[in-house]
């Protein structure tokens, strides 16, 4: 598949197609080090048309909106992003929209629209993809819980070493944690 300036898509259009079990495309992985692979390339070029289609941006706004669908999660690189986004327009699938500004904002073309309606199902997977992500991050992250534990502990560790508390106060406080931690197992 071509675009009008002769730019090649790949076999399917959008590369190998399918979702590559992808996590480092170029990624910016938060939690450090690089993990499996987020994307291939063609689904890269079709997240980033899809986000085009939905509104104009510019390459600093679509890493932030990935970003922000996958909770933090995942970014892709400037080094990715950036030339997804020359090809794209070499295939006629985006062009820079007239601006004041010293970002090149992207509009999706006619040709670009089509194009993305053709792979909408595998365009809506991918948007889905990477919610998921971040809803599995939001459900990772304990942070309040991580706090008032810390908060426990530095509780514990001042009234124990004071060394006030008598063998039925250690036990009374036994007792409240093993209830916590009952009352914890039921939650829903």
């Amino acid at each position: 598949m071509h675009g009008r300036r002769g730019g090649h898509c790949g076999p399917r259009g959008w590369g190998r197609g399918g979702f590559a079990g992808g996590w480092d495309f170029g990624a910016s992985q938060r939690g450090g080090g690089r993990g499996r692979r987020m994307f291939d390339g063609g689904e890269l070029r079709l997240v980033l048309l899809k986000l085009i289609a939905d509104e104009p941006r510019h390459g600093y706004e679509l890493i932030r909106a990935i970003e922000e669908l996958t909770g933090g999660e995942y970014a892709p690189s400037p080094g990715v992003v950036y030339p997804t986004l020359t090809l794209l327009d070499e295939m006629g699938f985006i062009e820079e929209q007239a601006s004041d500004e010293k970002r090149k904002r992207y509009a999706a073309t006619d040709e670009g629209r089509a194009h993305l309606e053709e792979n909408r199902e595998q365009a809506e997977a991918l948007i889905e993809r990477l919610a998921h992500v971040g809803e599995r991050r939001q459900r990772a992250d304990g942070a309040p819980i991580r706090r008032a534990m810390g908060n426990l502990r530095v509780a514990l560790e001042q009234r124990l070493t004071r060394g006030d508390f008598s063998q039925d106060t250690l036990h009374d406080v036994a007792a409240l944690i093993d209830e916590v931690a009952q009352k914890i197992e039921r939650l829903r």
